[in-house]
Order: C-alpha cells, then structure tokens, then sequence
C-alpha cells in the first residue's frame, strides 16, 4: 500500500470553460482568471493504492485480496490478469468550501468543473504512476457506481485499505457518499486496449462523458448475457 501526497497535476482554464459553454466576455466579466488562480492554490490531490493479486473469479464475480466483487464487466476486464490496483483519490475540501462561499452561481459553477478536472487529472497522473512503476503499457479502471458494479461495493472496496481518513482524509458515510465530495474510488487494471465506461454506456447529454457510445465494444462485453 502507498499513499501519494500532493503530486502535480495540469489544468486547463481555456478547456474547463469552453466545457461550461463561457464565452471570452462572460469569462473576463466572472474573473475567471482570478478564480483558476485561486483554486490552482487550494487544489491538494491525494491518494492511496496498492497491489492485490486476483484470488477467484467466476462469469460475474471477482475475489480481489480475499474482498469480492459483483460485476459482469469488472470480471470481463480482469480476464488474463492476476493483480490489479485498488485506490482511491481526492482533492482535499477547500476547493469544495470555497465553491459553497462564492455568492456568484457561474463561479460556483467554475470552481466545481475546475475540481471535475482536477479529479480526472489525478487519476490520470496516478495512472502514469503506477504504469511507469510496474511498467505496464497500458492501464484501465473502473469504479463502484460504473455501468453494473453496483455503488454499494463501495464499502468492500473501502475495506482493502486500512484508516483512509487518517492516510488522505477521506472518509465513506453511510449512505456511500465520500467526503470530501471531489473523490473517487476504484480498481485500475493492465490491459492490452483501453477501456473507458462510457464506450458502453447510453446515457445522453452526460456532462462526464470521454468517449462516444461503442456500439461494436458494448457488443463485446454483452455477448456472454443471459438472455431473460
């Protein structure tokens, strides 16, 4: 297990806004600017993983450390390899208490999409991390809440890590909602072809969404489905 502390991430205002739809008037009228300056400083990403072997599988469950897993998809992503990474990452609260202290909604709306980004840049940052340590060509992940691995295996996946709170603050409440807000958990994975969620998900006018919908992908991990 290693917990990673105030590692370097890179954002992008330019990108952030055009994703929120702020022109360049609106951009320099909100002081957008100043805000990007402001939660670049209160920015502080954390994290915590570690190696655990695959100990059992079946067509829709997956022992991962002696912890199991519901998910036909997780299991399917985790044919043909016997270790993965649990982990779990956030970016601290003070971006998310300076977001509810703003008296402007668009700038509440900022700092929020800043702090979207600067999640997925953690991940990604930890993604390289753990691909040049281990050196792996490539790495994937999935979390509790994706596709149909259910939000309630949260607790298990929570359970392979010893006192989260006191390693990077962030704690699980009981209605499975991490604290701080801007945080997120799962499992990443060797793959020979990467995999995104959203390659299988329907979901229009997603707001999170990398990739387009995959038919041809979706296909792929649905063909093994019992028929109802």
């Amino acid at each position: 297990m290693q917990a990673l502390d105030g590692f370097p991430i890179e954002l992008s205002l330019e990108e952030t806004l055009a994703r929120l739809n702020i022109d360049e008037r609106r951009a320099e009228k909100l002081q957008a600017n100043m805000i990007f300056k402001t939660a670049l400083s209160l920015i502080h990403p954390r994290a915590i993983y570690g190696q655990s072997s695959v100990t059992s599988r079946s067509k829709e469950k997956v022992s991962i450390g002696g912890v199991d897993f519901t998910s036909r998809i997780l299991t399917r992503n985790l044919d043909g390899t016997d270790r993965v990474f649990p982990y779990i990452i956030t970016i601290g609260e003070a971006l998310e208490a300076e977001a509810r202290a703003s008296k402007k909604i668009a700038g509440q709306l900022l700092l929020d999409e800043l702090g979207n980004s600067a999640l997925d840049a953690s991940v990604s940052y930890l993604q390289s991390h753990i691909s040049q340590k281990q050196r792996l060509k490539t790495i994937s992940h999935m979390s509790p809440g994706q596709l149909d691995w259910s939000i309630s295996q949260q607790k298990q996946l929570f359970s392979i890590f010893d006192d989260v709170e006191n390693l990077i603050g962030v704690r699980l409440t009981e209605s499975l909602l991490m604290i701080p807000r801007k945080s997120v958990s799962g499992i990443m994975f060797p793959t020979e072809i990467p995999f995104i969620s959203c390659q299988l998900c329907q979901r229009q006018n997603c707001s999170s969404r990398r990739v387009p919908y995959d038919e041809a992908v979706s296909k792929v991990y649905i063909s093994d489905q019992p028929e109802d």
